[in-house]
């Protein structure tokens, strides 16, 4: 429930300028490391959209444009993921595409998942592919080097 209020609340509040309500998730131990490595990482445009403002602000939530995208690091695994699922990989994360809600995709890193809602005006895969590299880039550097 408390996911679908989010959502809405980025919909309802993406033509109103200034910061966007966005609920930052509460990553613990690795997965709020790995969500600050990612923050460093994240581009400062993406699909055309440059980075926005979100309330409160949070480490763990970035908005580009008017919350046209919005990413939530550090939540928790997608409750309609089942083991069964085909993930989309782009490279090398992998995606789950949430069935009930076109629009929300999450990236299924070790040891943070990652959230991410695109509008309609942006071109899903293109924002994914931006994504990945950064998201995967986080979850490498908090592996031992062999």
């Amino acid at each position: 429930m408390r996911r679908t209020t989010v959502l809405l609340a980025l919909l309802i509040l993406a033509g109103c300028g200034g910061a966007v309500r966005v609920e930052p998730p509460k990553p613990q131990g690795e997965a709020a490391a790995a969500c600050e490595r990612l923050a460093g990482r994240l581009p400062k445009t993406l699909d055309g959209a440059a980075r926005g403002e979100s309330t409160p602000a949070s480490p763990y939530v970035t908005v580009w444009g008017e919350a046209e995208i919005a990413l939530r690091c550090g939540v928790p695994r997608p409750a309609r993921m089942s083991p069964t699922d085909t993930l989309q990989e782009i490279d090398g994360v992998g995606w789950f595409a949430d069935p009930d809600k076109p629009t929300l995709y999450t990236a299924i890193a070790d040891p943070a998942y990652v959230e991410v809602t695109i509008a309609g005006t942006h071109v899903a895969p293109s924002v994914l592919a931006d994504l990945s590299g950064p998201i995967s880039q986080a979850s490498a550097s908090q592996k031992p080097t062999p």
